[in-house]
């Protein structure tokens, strides 16, 4: 076996695997801010699955992302429609809302990826992998060089992130996916 393989075979059970280094972690993580810069990715298998390359120009951070139901911080007075509560139902997933939050820290990169790395009862976290577009070896690059095209600015906003595409529903394809293209807004439109 392969040192990834190990590596993934780790991941899968990581409660199990990793014994008090997971606890350990999780209580580290909890008293540091919400928007970390680390040095190495916590799960090299992952992050190299997912497009990350030990080089100038990319970064990885950790993102904390707290659980529970997305809440609107004030409600003015006065007559509210039924729709609006202190409670919004979003589409949006805990890795998506992640990923945006690294993005504004970090204004000059693009989000390439994202992937879990743990979660306790209050708190997801993500690694998020993050490519700046100025930089020159990034754009010297064959493999990364197509993130700093302007086609590409703001990628994660507009859904094009693999959690972005989850959530607008293009991981599948055939029967049960008839609305999922080219958006669910333009398949509204021309009915």
């Amino acid at each position: 076996m392969s040192l990834y393989s190990h590596i993934q075979k780790t991941w899968n059970k990581p409660k199990e695997n990793l014994g008090p280094l997971w606890k350990e972690r999780l209580m580290a993580w909890r008293r540091e801010p919400v928007t970390v810069r680390i040095e190495r990715p916590t799960r090299l298998d992952r992050a190299r699955n997912l497009g990350y390359k030990p080089k100038l120009g990319v970064l990885v951070v950790r993102q904390r992302v707290d659980k529970g139901p997305h809440r609107r911080t004030h409600l003015p007075g006065g007559r509210k429609s039924k729709q609006q509560r202190t409670i919004k139902a979003l589409r949006k997933s805990y890795q998506l809302i992640a990923e945006e939050r690294a993005n504004k820290a970090f204004l000059n990169c693009e989000v390439l990826n994202s992937y879990w790395v743990a979660e306790d009862g209050r708190h997801y976290w993500y690694e998020v992998i993050l490519v700046d577009r100025h930089h020159p070896v990034i754009v010297a690059d064959k493999n990364l060089g197509w993130v700093a095209r302007p086609e590409n600015r703001a990628r994660v906003y507009r859904g094009l992130t693999s959690a972005g595409k989850e959530m607008r529903g293009l991981h599948h394809k055939g029967k049960g996916a008839e609305k999922a293209r080219p958006s669910r807004r333009a398949h509204n439109r021309n009915m």
